[in-house]
């Protein structure tokens, strides 16, 4: 089968989900890719993966299929006469005008995640849920980390509002307050921020058992680090999926998370302890959201939630950080990105 790839191709968001959904198709198909932006890739494999795939597009077959793996804010152009399908990945549950116009340009919608397709719905698009994925090769399971008695809890993910690093502070410094031998892992480096976005950020996790990580250049990198860990949480107000705590879980790192948008396809009360939701609130960070739509609304008894998860976790007896989150290897396991490949053939 042929298909139309348009996707960004880097180590941001998008452009981890363009790269993985591109070399598991061109696994059961043939795949013209038509890059979103320059390339940039961290292996020779990928790099002569990209190489053919870009290869193949100078002779693409204009009636296939083209599938945009793109925000949902620019979906006007699609490459050939076939089927045009948008892949965006968004986080809030609201559209606004120029999102709604490009959105209802294309023939069909691929979305992450069942809460995602329900954003969708008043659109009239058909959607299919096309849930991302893990490269269980690059994040095998491991056993318990390396910080013997010390727990050491994670989160992975640019500096944002959205994904409620405001609060995530407030919950550790409590639990920090409690327990001597805990420390909290930020890999946050965010590099749309301004240098002065980013020291705000590094002053308000200034904290004695907090440490700040550079970001990694390569998945091994990522690997490696979080295996060092022994809990990540990601508090976030909105997601369109979360690679990261889908990683945790692949490696057998215990979880904990908000039980909201994206996170609701894949979380569940066994693989990850949820944090409730009861309300939403406009979305306004005053840099990326401004009232558009709706995310998470978290307040005390979130951050209370978020703040007993940890302590849970800390003074489970055994201790969990030397257990293995086998529901959460289970989860991975079926969210391969082989499976999103086999999804998306399943509906062209």
């Amino acid at each position: 089968m042929n298909i139309n790839l348009m996707a960004p191709i880097n180590q941001l968001g998008y452009g981890v989900v363009g790269l993985n959904v591109f070399k598991a198709l061109s696994n059961v198909a043939n795949v013209s890719l038509f890059p979103i932006g320059q390339p940039q890739v961290t292996t020779q494999g990928d790099s002569d993966a990209v190489k053919r795939g870009i290869d193949n597009s100078q002779s693409f077959d204009r009636n296939a299929p083209c599938i945009k793996i793109w925000h949902q804010n620019d979906m006007a152009q699609f490459v050939g006469n076939g089927k045009h399908i948008g892949f965006p990945i968004f986080e809030l549950d609201t559209f606004n005008e120029l999102e709604t116009h490009h959105l209802k340009s294309v023939d069909e919608l691929f979305v992450c995640s069942s809460w995602a397709k329900d954003v969708t719905k008043h659109l009239n698009v058909p959607a299919k849920v096309v849930p991302l994925g893990v490269d269980g090769s690059l994040f095998p399971p491991r056993e318990a980390s390396e910080a013997g008695g010390k727990t050491i809890f994670f989160n992975c993910g640019k500096w944002e509002i959205r994904k409620g690093h405001d609060i995530l502070i407030e919950a550790f410094k409590k639990v920090a307050k409690k327990h001597e031998d805990v420390e909290l892992w930020m890999m946050c480096e965010n590099p749309f921020n301004s240098p002065d976005e980013e020291q705000r950020w590094a002053n308000l996790y200034n904290h004695p058992k907090v440490k700040l990580i550079p970001r990694a250049d390569t998945q091994a990198e990522v690997y490696n680090i979080m295996c060092k860990t022994d809990c990540g949480v990601f508090p976030s107000r909105g997601e369109g999926w979360n690679l990261e705590l889908l990683e945790m879980m692949s490696i057998g790192r215990h979880v904990i998370s908000t039980n909201y948008s994206a996170h609701t396809e894949f979380c569940t009360k066994e693989n990850c302890s949820l944090v409730t939701i009861t309300d939403k609130e406009p979305a306004f960070d005053g840099k990326w959201f401004f009232g558009q739509g709706n995310w998470a609304k978290i307040e005390e008894p979130q951050v209370l939630q978020l703040q007993q998860h940890m302590e849970a976790f800390h003074e489970s007896d055994p201790p969990l950080r030397e257990q293995v989150n086998h529901a959460g290897i289970e989860t991975a396991s079926k969210l391969s990105w082989e499976n999103t490949a086999t999804i998306i053939l399943e509906n062209l």
